[in-house]
């Protein structure tokens, strides 16, 4: 009989762990969507300041249309992502089309100096910051998750009640990769 109280303990255990496993997934699931909403806020600020920043400049710019149709494009794709890795790479083409534009931007000193575009530039920078940081969060909770999923004995209970690895969120401009160039002649 006791043998039968030993077998039912170990039973009894070993369904314990099996549900700390499952909810310990399922909140790290959970923290990593939660994650994603952070960024998702940030991102849709960010979509909402460029057509303002944008009209404000287009007054003083009258012959960059191919500046503004790059961001416009890009701005359309980076809303429209669908998942993660969408939206990494639609994220990075429009930060570059910013980059790019904020360039043009020098070049007209009386946009520099107008309080409007000041002020959206702020914005759009302190957005920038929040993303940054959001963007951290996220990656932060991934890790975790991914990490979980993949370590025994996590990874059995992981695999059993298909949970999967999330993706990243990394924006990559091209010109962020390309080595610097350094020439003294």
């Amino acid at each position: 009989m006791t043998g039968l109280y030993v077998v039912l303990g170990i039973v009894v255990f070993m369904i314990l762990i099996v549900i700390g496993m499952y909810n310990s997934l399922v909140r790290l699931r959970n923290q990593v969507k939660n994650a994603w909403s952070q960024i998702d806020v940030q991102l849709k600020r960010r979509h909402d300041l460029i057509p303002n920043l944008v009209e404000t400049a287009r007054g003083y710019m009258k012959h960059e249309r191919e500046t503004f149709e790059s961001i416009t494009n890009a701005r359309a794709r980076a809303m429209g992502a669908k998942n993660v890795g969408e939206a990494s790479q639609a994220e990075g083409m429009l930060g570059e089309a910013l980059s790019k534009f904020m360039l043009v931007v020098e070049n007209y000193p009386d946009l520099k100096a107008n309080q409007n575009f000041l002020a959206l530039q702020e914005e759009l920078t302190s957005t920038e910051n929040k993303i940054s940081f959001a963007r951290q969060g996220y990656n932060d909770q991934v890790l975790s998750f991914n990490n979980k999923i993949e370590m025994f004995p996590s990874n059995i209970i992981a695999g059993m009640f298909n949970f999967t690895k999330s993706d990243f969120f990394e924006i990559e401009a091209p010109a962020e990769r390309e080595v610097p160039k350094v020439n003294f002649s």
